[in-house]
């Protein structure tokens, strides 16, 4: 066992242990420059869709400059799948859902 006058001192140490010196003076950040000629992407982190007119719809998500999941409406109105890229090796993966497949367990447990 610790000593009464031991666990005292650490007791009393403790709020030292954890204060904290003060922040430095902080700057704001430079102005971003612009994005160089020829770039019309100023935000890469938003995914963009591009829907192309074929026979069958196209939609193309892209995320940071990359597709990352195609949407594919056959024509004459067929049911849409989708088309994802889930490693980024160029291996396209059919879904024919955005539903995982994952559910929770609903088993009745006790009733009264």
């Amino acid at each position: 066992m610790i000593r009464p006058a031991a666990a005292l001192a650490l007791l009393l140490a403790a709020p030292l242990l954890f204060a904290q010196a003060p922040p430095p003076r902080l700057e704001p950040l430079p102005e971003v420059p612009p994005p160089p000629p020829g770039v019309r992407d100023i935000e890469p982190d938003e995914p963009r869709v591009r829907i192309a007119p074929q026979a069958e719809s196209v939609e193309e998500v892209r995320e940071g400059g990359r597709v990352i999941a195609y949407k594919v409406t056959p024509s004459g109105g067929g049911t849409p799948y989708y088309l994802y890229d889930t490693t980024g090796s160029g291996n396209w993966m059919r879904r024919d859902s955005l539903d995982d497949g994952i559910r929770a367990p609903m088993w009745r447990v006790f009733t009264y």
